[in-house]
Order: structure tokens, then sequence, then C-alpha cells
């Protein structure tokens, strides 16, 4: 018996070391992804070093006790090529004990490293790490780095592999929203984001992006429409019709599934996610890594997960992974009190809210990528940070972030304040 105790003990010693915590999380602003963007004059690796410096900063830091820096970034060529992770840590000043990993699962990248850097304090490689990502649309443009999944016909073709676009429009026509249901969810967006700006509940973890003399490049999303209405929305043409007609890309869906006649083409530049450039930051350690630190954990991870989904209609993820996630807490959906869920399109969202069962006063309370812009290797870090500052706002116990994502996959993080 006496044994028995003893081993107990151990084994909650361990539990309660391995616990992974988030300290702080912050992003920066959100600009526009083209030319005329305010951070397009900013290279990616400046935007990472900027929240880096903050994270730094704020926490009064001390480097050397970083373990690792992991970042998502979709497309790593060019100048967000060379394990950017690196160069950030590189270019913040951090102690170059510090390594940094370059991480994609394309969409869910950000929120795939938070949780590659969590399982590393986990696991106990890692005492303190800093999850995140960064993406500059507007100077590396989405397909920069080419790749099988839409180039190699003998990868593409088997899996009936189309652009993400067409596969928005597929899921909608399949589950039957019309597209006043899409512009009602991205009216809505914009309204929530609007809101949310006015009231100031993104400041907590805004970085403004700043120039070489100090001053002030951007201090806001740069994508939000105020002044949205439905007229707005209703004028829009689809994007994606003409792109399904004249290459094919509709006839290759409507052969993996040929219960459907034809796709509807119903998403529009207004229901879809915008183009953005921007970075995020999450500082993630183990107890003892806070206490040495002097800082107060903010919220622990729960549990988090990934999964593969058909990859023709490809955005149907986040439901599935945030079943598994749940399971893995031996929770369900009803015991989340807040969700942060991409917008890569509106059709995703209606999706998960339905296969869930969750309503949307539980979702995406601010706005999300529809209202403020998706920089793809950012985003699912900056979900995490909105989430743990809404749900302190909102004195909520557990959230939940979630991301649809290229190829057929969705990845879901459980986290619980403490």
């Amino acid at each position: 018996g006496d044994v028995g105790d003893h081993e107990g003990d151990h084994r909650e010693v361990v539990a309660e070391m391995t616990e992974a915590y988030i300290y702080d999380a912050v992003r920066t602003p959100r600009g526009r992804g083209k030319a005329s963007g305010a951070l397009y004059q900013c290279t990616p690796v400046s935007l990472a070093s900027t929240v880096l410096r903050a994270v730094q900063q704020r926490n009064r830091l001390d480097t050397a006790l970083v373990d690792d820096v992991a970042l998502g970034c979709v497309e790593a060529t060019g100048e967000q090529g060379c394990d950017i992770a690196r160069s950030a840590v590189l270019q913040a000043g951090y102690a170059e004990t510090v390594a940094g990993v370059t991480v994609s699962r394309f969409c869910a990248s950000g929120l795939e490293a938070c949780n590659v850097a969590a399982g590393k304090v986990i696991s106990g490689e890692a005492d303190l790490a800093i999850g995140g990502g960064v993406e500059s649309m507007s100077r590396v443009p989405f397909g920069s780095s080419g790749g099988a999944l839409f180039a190699d016909p003998s990868v593409a073709f088997p899996a009936h592999i189309v652009p993400q676009g067409i596969s928005a429009d597929l899921l909608a026509t399949r589950r039957g929203y019309s597209r006043n249901d899409l512009d009602c969810y991205a009216l809505e967006s914009q309204l929530r984001a609007v809101n949310a700006w006015r009231c100031g509940y993104f400041q907590k973890s805004i970085v403004p992006v700043v120039d070489l003399n100090g001053d002030t490049i951007l201090d806001r999303d740069e994508l939000v429409r105020p002044n949205t209405t439905m007229e707005d929305l209703s004028r829009l043409e689809p994007s994606f019709a003409q792109m399904g007609e004249k290459f094919g890309y509709d006839s290759t869906a409507i052969q993996r599934y040929p219960e459907i006649e034809a796709i509807r083409h119903l998403h529009h530049a207004g229901s879809s996610s915008g183009i953005a450039d921007g970075a995020a930051a999450v500082l993630i350690g183990n107890r003892e890594a806070g206490e040495k630190l002097g800082l107060q954990p903010r919220a622990r991870f729960r549990s988090f997960a990934s999964i593969g989904s058909e990859p023709c209609i490809m955005l149907t993820g986040p439901a599935p992974a945030t079943r598994k996630a749940l399971k893995k807490a031996g929770m369900e959906a009803g015991d989340v009190e807040l969700f942060e869920v991409n917008e890569a399109f509106a059709a995703v969202v209606l999706c998960f809210m339905e296969e869930a069962g969750v309503s949307h006063d539980r979702v995406n309370v601010n706005g999300g990528a529809i209202a403020m812009g998706h920089p793809l290797g950012a985003t699912g870090a900056i979900l995490l940070g909105t989430l743990l500052d809404e749900m302190e706002r909102r004195d909520v116990e557990t959230g939940l972030a979630t991301l649809c994502v290229g190829g057929g996959m969705g990845t879901a993080t459980l986290i619980e304040r403490v």
C-alpha cells in the first residue's frame, strides 16, 4: 500500500510539472495583403521580429531562457524561406541559444506552431517556448512555393483537388446554404469586428508596427469595412464561377460528388477571408519557468488535435478536429463557452456551427477573417490570443480555436483559464 501511495504522489508531481501554460499572446494589426497595403513596406522577418520583441519587452524576458521558437508560415520561400523563425530570433536580438523552427500546416500553421511549442513543454523538451506565425501575402503571394498538391497530376487528380474557393462553393451547394445565408454571416463578421475595435477589445494584444524611426506604420486592422451593408454585399459578383467553368474545376468536383448537378457559385470577396499581412506570438511554458520569470499563467492547454478530411471539399475539418480535441479532454461542445473558427469562407463557419451544434453567440464574437483578414501562417496564433483575451473579458473558463486546412485537414486547440 505504501509503495502505491508514493507512486501516486510521483505521478501527480510529474503531471503538475508537464502542464503547458500560456503567459502572453501578442499580434500585429493585419494589413491589406497587396502592394497598396500599409505593411507592404515591411519584410516578413521584420513582422515576425516585431512580435518576438514585444513578448520580450512586455514580460521583461531573459531570452536565454527560451528554448525554441516555432513559427507557422505557409509560403516558406523567397523572403519567407530559409527557416524564417531562426531569422526572426536573430533579428529580434534574442540570445543565440534560442532555436527556431518553421511549421506549415497551411491555414492552421500558426495554431499548429503553438501546439508544437506546447507539446515541447508537455514532453519536457522545453521549459519555455514561443509559438506563433507570420505571413506577408503582399510580398510573398499565395502559391509562391508551388508543390505537388496542386501541380502534380499524380497527386491532384486522384484526390480531385480543386482551388479552395471552388471547395467553398461546393460546401455551400452540398449543405444548401443560400447566397443570403452567406452574406448575412459575412455582414455579422464586419459588424462584430467594428464593435470590437470601437470597444477596444483587441488593445491588450495589439503591437503597432513601426518603421526604423519608430513612427507607426499600422496600429489597427486595415481590412475592416465599418460601413458594409447587405446591399453592398449583394452587388458583389461571385469570385470563383469563371475559374470553375474555364479550368474545369467544377467538373472535377462533380466527379467526386456526382449527386450534385451543378456547383452554385455564391462566395465573393465580401464572404471570403481577406488576403492579409501579419504576425503573432504566444509565450508558452511550464509552471516553473513562469515562476522563475515572475509571470502569472493566463491559461493552460487542455488538449489539441489535428485530423485529415476529404480533400476535394477540403474545408470540413474544424468539426471533426474539435470532436477529437474534446474527446481527449473528456468534454463535449456544450462544455466550451467560446469558439474561434477561422472564417476562411462563410460556409466553413456555418458548417461548423451546424455540425458541432454550437450557436453563433459563442462563435467568433468579435468578427473574424472575413472582416479582418487571414495572414495564412499567423492566423491560428492570432485566433488563440483573441480567444484568450475574450475569455478573460467575459470571465469564462474554456475556449477552443480551430481552422480548416488546405488539402483537407483540421486543427483544434482547447484552452482553459487558470
